[in-house]
Parts: structure tokens; sequence; C-alpha cells
């Protein structure tokens, strides 16, 4: 997928800032991407970027409405119908990440039909993908990992990618899921595709690329998560990477949506999936941690964030609190 920016952000009528988390979490990752946003009446969210219509967006130069907000059941609403035919009418193509296609809603494909506009929808790959041969590739690799699900990956691989090219080095973000694609502008949502093809999708997402430049693979699931761990084992053999970053969240009583399953010992899942990476890059390491300290206090996060560097003996940064500078320099140096 090819989505084309400057983009005009779709918030709905958000109830909060995580019902719109797509949106601003483009316009926190992407903010010269963004030309302005459209809240419909009760929306209680906000993506920091100017109120404006679809008219007027098209007139400053928007080439996509990103529909960035999601409901119960993740699908398209009917409330929402009158904008969005609004967006193709004034030539904006449209994308978004929810479960039920764009393409599905009858009135919406004949109206891109109509205005010659594009319908992407970045949940469903628009294409077939080849089985993994795990030949190595030229390139260097980082893949975010973690202890468990929604614990901070994509974050952390955006952090890493500014945090590089912050330090000179060349660096691409690789999104798998549908915000990070919205983000980044393409990629492919790996937890859609046929479970055969999820490794040859990564390394078609991060093909042979020159020996100083890093591609930043957003991780999927976890190891250890028994609904998720086949997603995970695919995306880390596809991969190939040559560093790993482990992400983590102290205090998680359970695993997501799992109150009979523990978190691993962080030491444990460190193990477990450098020994799967090694498979197609016997020289995998992992090189730092990510710690996800948003529900601790200042204090508590530094005691956490310095206890675990000095048990590990590795870099443990926070991407929120601390940025993720000794990481990237621990790349650099690879």
């Amino acid at each position: 997928m090819d989505i084309k920016a400057p983009y005009l952000l779709f918030l709905g009528e958000a109830a909060d800032a995580l019902a719109a988390k797509t949106s601003i979490g483009v316009a926190q990752w992407r903010p010269e991407k963004c030309l302005g946003q459209v809240r419909l009446p009760g929306c209680k969210a906000d993506a920091g970027v100017p109120d404006m219509d679809v008219r007027e967006a098209a007139r400053k130069g928007a080439k996509t409405m990103i529909v960035g907000v999601v409901n119960r059941g993740g699908v398209i609403s009917p409330a929402w119908s009158k904008v969005l035919l609004d967006a193709l009418a004034a030539g904006l193509d449209l994308a978004s990440g929810l479960h039920n296609r764009l393409s599905d809603v009858p009135e919406i494909a004949a109206a891109a039909k109509k205005h010659g506009r594009n319908l992407f929808d970045v949940r469903h790959p628009d294409r077939e993908f080849p089985i993994a041969t795990g030949m190595r590739r030229s390139g260097k690799r980082v893949l975010t990992v973690g202890t468990d699900c929604s614990i901070g990956k994509m974050y952390t691989s955006l952090a890493l990618e500014k945090a590089l090219k912050a330090l000179g080095v060349k660096a691409t973000f690789r999104a798998t899921g549908q915000t990070g694609i919205l983000i980044a502008g393409s990629g492919w949502s790996i937890d859609a595709i046929v479970s055969d093809f999820v490794a040859g999708a990564v390394e078609t997402l991060s093909p042979a690329g020159p020996a100083d430049h890093w591609d930043v693979i957003e991780g999927q699931g976890s190891l250890f998560h028994p609904s998720y761990a086949g997603v995970t084992l695919a995306l880390i053999h596809g991969a190939q990477a040559d560093a790993l970053v482990m992400c983590h969240e102290p205090g998680r009583p359970h695993m997501r949506g799992l109150p009979h399953y523990k978190l691993p010992r962080i030491e444990d899942c460190i193990a477990v999936n450098v020994a799967h990476a090694r498979l197609t890059n016997p020289k995998a390491k992992c090189i730092g941690v990510s710690l996800n300290t948003s529900k601790m206090t200042p204090k508590a996060a530094e005691r956490a964030l310095k206890s675990l560097a000095d048990r590990l003996g590795l870099p443990v940064e926070d991407p929120s609190r601390t940025g993720v500078a000794k990481l990237a320099k621990k790349l650099a140096r690879i």
C-alpha cells in the first residue's frame, strides 16, 4: 500500500482519546504529514491539529483522509457516511484500519469509482505473498518483541527510528499493524495474512538493503501469549533480525485478556526470543529493553529502569520518559 500524504484525520464522534488513538498516533509521529482533523458533534478527542472540513483540506493539498477512529466492533459507522462521501467527492482517497472494508460499503465503493479515488483497507493486504526462504538479506534489522501484547512495540519502533536518524544513521520504520501502516504510509497488517505466508510477507516488507541502513520492524504479539504466539514466531523468522529490543510493562498482572496466564520472567522471554531469532540469523541478540512505565510515578519509574538495567546488564529505557538514545547508540555500533 502507498498511502499519499498530506493527511486529513477523521476522529468521528470518538468518546475519548483511546477511541481516536490511530489519528492521535499519526499526528504524534508524522505531524509534518497532517493538515487537519474532522470531528463530528460529541467528539471528545483531539489530535492537536486544526479542525477543518474536507473541502478546505482538499484546497490546502490533502491527499488522503484517514479514518483514525474505532467504535464498538471496529466497523464503518453509517453516521460517518456523509463525511466519507464528501471526502471522495472533494478528491481525497480514504484509508481505514477497521475490520470491515471501505470497499464493501456499496455507496463508498461507488463514489470512489465515480471520482477515481483509492480506498485503502490497511488491515486487509491487497496482494499475495511468497513462502519465506530464510535466505540471508543485506542490510540491518532490529525487531521489537514483547513479554505481552499491547505493551509498546510500535511506540518503541517509531522512537528507535527517530533516534537513529538523529544520530545520522539511515533507518526506516517497517509497519506490521494497521495503526503503524497509517503512520508510515505503507506496510502489511500481518495478523490478516494466512499463516503460511506471514514470514514471507515480512521478508517482502524488509527486503535486501544497503549495509549501513537499519530497518526497524514493528513487532506483534508475544511468544508467551497463547492466542498470538504463532504470529510472533513467523514475524521473528521473517524479520531475520540482527538485534531484538524487548518491550515490557512492570507490574502488569497477567497476559492481556488472559487472567489465568501470568507474564513470563523477562530473562526467560529474552532467551526464548533470541533462540528463535537465531534460526534465520545465527548472530541475533537482544541489545536492550524498552520499559513501559506509564502507570508508575516518576520516582518508581526511575528505580524500575535502573534496577532492571543492573539485573540484565543491558540498556533499559522508557521511550516516553527517557527516550531511546542508549538503545539507538548501541544499534549504531553494530
